[in-house]
């Protein structure tokens, strides 16, 4: 399927910035685990382990059914209606955050006990 075009993917939408947007705005505990990017529209948000979920949830609010992965050397797709990988077409740069930003972060706001806090 990497050159089949799928309804849900636009390869020309760009990352909405290097991290977590609503976990940037204050909506949760503000830190993440992993990124995930939605594929249809850019937006980035935290995985399903983090503790607040914020990829899935705007995936599912907003009918967009693929999230990619925005870490650094990563590059599946899943559909969240399917529950199933696919491959997809390159997506708008960059395909990652930072290769210097910290896993998990953003920086400074990691709690110590973060491990106990994944899902």
């Amino acid at each position: 399927m990497a050159n089949e075009r799928l309804p849900g993917i636009d390869p020309d939408a760009p990352p909405s910035g290097e991290g977590c947007a609503e976990c940037l705005a204050g909506d949760g505990p503000g830190w993440w685990f992993h990124l995930r990017r939605c594929a249809q529209c850019g937006r980035i948000g935290c995985c399903d382990t983090s503790p607040a979920q914020h990829a899935t949830r705007h995936a599912r609010e907003a009918g967009h059914p693929f999230l990619s992965s925005f870490e650094p050397g990563e590059d599946w797709f899943w559909n969240i209606e399917t529950g199933e990988f696919y491959e997809g077409p390159a997506l708008h740069p960059p395909q990652s955050h930072p290769v210097q930003q910290p896993v998990p972060g953003p920086q400074g706001a990691v709690p110590a006990n973060w491990q106990d806090q994944l899902h």
